[in-house]
């Protein structure tokens, strides 16, 4: 066998193409063709579905070349990302609007991680290579707190860790409408659209989803409007902007879930990741970070606690 390896406990309950990405560095596109062709063994025994999960124990053997090739993300110095926090294990960033997290289609470049790369060489080579240290993403316009992996044992524990919701990750948002509760959840599995792909919806096939919120201010004036704090349970694409969506409260300014709407001028969608919490994956720490609203979003609440027209 090329690679022999016995799943870890920081593994346990992942889906098998994303475990054997992280035992390898390969892709999980690599590791998709390697499953189709039957090359990747669970305990003996062959497994071609990338949604099966291994357990802590399960031996999983892949009987190919598991060398990826070169890193597909060279740094790029001139990204400046704002780091809050450093140690040999990993990082908490301060993500910038407009910024995407890591190459995709129409981003080959220019992306967070050829920034990081450029920074911390060493990620390079930690979790997938189109993907390298990261563990969860933000959308391009979301700005705020974000977890990076410096190590490929960091990323593992990391990436359980959020598996197992052992992260606390708190957002404010800006959405249409005042809810009826000051305070409640929203339950309601996510999938993606067979419509368009692009966009994510409830759905009874989606996975698991639950958002609590808190509403911490209200607005009557140009439009009723709420300002939320939002906590995530579990980590689906674009949750609380779906979440929200469902619930009539759409996030303002959110283009691809019809928030953009005329009565509010927003020079994006209003939603930034503010706090992060979590024990230190590798050290006997607690660790939290909070990061203030943006002045962009800043000026969009005080147009807002203030609708007074600006005298001549």
């Amino acid at each position: 066998m090329a690679v022999e390896e016995v799943v870890p406990a920081a593994l346990a309950g992942e889906r098998i193409d994303r475990a054997v990405a992280m035992i390898t560095g390969a892709s999980r596109a690599r590791v998709a063709e390697w499953l189709a062709d039957g090359l990747v063994t669970c305990n003996g025994v062959p497994v071609r579905s990338r949604s099966h999960r291994v357990t802590e124990g399960d031996v999983v053997a892949l009987s190919a070349d598991p060398d990826p090739g070169p890193t597909g993300v060279v740094g790029e110095p001139d990204i400046e990302v704002p780091v809050v926090f450093v140690d040999e294990h990993l990082l908490v960033i301060d993500k910038p609007a407009g910024l995407v997290v890591h190459p995709g289609a129409g981003h080959a470049t220019g992306t967070l991680v050829h920034g990081l790369v450029a920074r911390f060489p060493e990620i390079a080579e930690v979790g997938e290579h189109d993907r390298p240290g990261i563990v969860h993403r933000l959308d391009k316009d979301t700005s705020g707190l974000m977890l990076v992996a410096r190590t490929t044992e960091a990323h593992a524990r990391l990436s359980a860790m959020m598996a197992a919701h052992e992260v606390e990750r708190r957002y404010l948002t800006l959405v249409w409408g005042v809810p009826e509760s000051t305070s409640g959840m929203v339950d309601a599995p996510i999938g993606r659209s067979t419509r368009e792909p692009a966009r994510m919806v409830v759905s009874a096939n989606g996975r698991e989803a639950r958002t609590r919120y808190t509403v911490l201010e209200s607005f009557t004036e140009p439009a009723p409007t709420a300002l939320l704090e939002c906590e995530l349970e579990t980590g689906r694409t674009h949750q609380i902007r779906v979440h929200m969506a469902a619930i009539g409260h759409a996030v303002v300014g959110d283009e691809r879930y019809r928030g953009a709407r005329p009565a509010i001028a927003t020079p994006r969608m209003f939603l930034h990741s503010a706090e992060l919490a979590l024990e230190h994956p590798l050290l006997d720490e607690a660790l939290r970070f909070e990061s203030p609203l943006p002045a962009d979003l800043r000026a969009v609440l005080d147009r807002l606690r203030d609708p007074r027209p600006t005298e001549a």
